[in-house]
């Protein structure tokens, strides 16, 4: 038992020494540019491709939120919403849906920069107020 514990621990080590001085070897100054044209071609094209997706994923409704409530005070339920979808720039549509007892209406305002032309109910200032990311 003895022997296969001095043999595990000498094996270890002898796996740390290679694998320090394969470390050592290693080129300091190995980037891109030591890779082969077509690898470098490829690297350029992923890193344009990721700057391209990002660009695009900030005008995409990224923040959103709900807001549940009762519209009116004899019904419960909370059937009525307020939705803010939203893109990095704060720019969107809050959609709103009111529940009454025998209908329901929905509304759809602009929001531009986290703020809105139209008059907003509490529900909805609260919905933009939910999605806006907090710094």
């Amino acid at each position: 038992m003895l022997a296969l514990t001095l043999l595990s621990l000498l094996t270890a080590a002898v796996a740390l020494v290679l694998a320090v001085l394969g470390w050592r070897r290693t080129p300091s100054g190995a980037g891109a540019d030591s890779l082969p044209a077509d690898l470098r071609a490829d690297l350029l094209g992923l890193r344009q491709e990721v700057a391209t997706l990002s660009a695009e994923s900030r005008q995409t409704f990224r923040h959103l939120a709900v807001v549940r409530y009762d519209a009116f005070g004899d019904m419960g339920g909370h059937l009525s919403w307020s939705l803010a979808l939203l893109d990095d720039a704060g720019d969107g549509v809050v959609l709103t849906s009111i529940h009454g007892r025998s209908d329901a209406r929905t509304y759809a305002k602009s929001v531009s920069g986290w703020a809105s032309d139209a008059q907003l109910s509490p529900e909805e200032e609260e919905a933009i107020a939910s999605a806006r990311p907090k710094r």
